[in-house]
Formats: C-alpha cells, sequence, structure tokens
C-alpha cells in the first residue's frame, strides 16, 4: 500500500488597507474545478471576516457576505499576493 500526501498551501500576507495594515491568512483549497483560497481576517474589534477568492479564465473573484468596504477595496492587493504566492 502506496501512502502519498499532498503539500497544503496556506501563507499570511499583510496588506495595507483604509484601516491601516491588515494580517490576511490564505489557504488553498483542493478540489475544486478552479484554483480557490479561502482567507481570513480580523477587523480592529476582532470579528473574523470570511471569504474565497475563485479564479478563472477572467481572473480572480471575491466571494462571500457582508464583507467590509476595507476588505473589498483591497481586492487587487490580494490578487497580487495570490499570483505572487502561485509563482
Amino acid at each position: 500500500m502506496k501512502i502519498s500526501f499532498q503539500k497544503q498551501v496556506q501563507f499570511t500576507k499583510y496588506i495595507k488597507t483604509t484601516l491601516g495594515l491588515k494580517e490576511f491568512n490564505f489557504l488553498k483549497i483542493k478540489g475544486f474545478d478552479a484554483p480557490s483560497y479561502h482567507i481570513d481576517v480580523s477587523d480592529e474589534r476582532g470579528k473574523r471576516h470570511e471569504f474565497l477568492m475563485v479564479g478563472d479564465d477572467n481572473g480572480w473573484t471575491m466571494q462571500g457576505k457582508d464583507l467590509p468596504l476595507w476588505a473589498t477595496g483591497a481586492e487587487h492587493a490580494i490578487i497580487d499576493a495570490i499570483k505572487e504566492e502561485e509563482n
């Protein structure tokens, strides 16, 4: 019996938002048809906000409910962080 392991890809990036520097935690999700990352970040009160970034031929899209404006405003920096990690 052969056992194989797949490396789990996770990383943290500090990204500047309108509220200041925030720590974004990335976890690559395996098993989706498209490349996907689960991302979580906390606000100034410690509340965690979670969302997905899903890639396709047209680029990356942010998917989540009730995301704060400071998180959606950092979408381009989040995409840059993903591209940097994947290269």
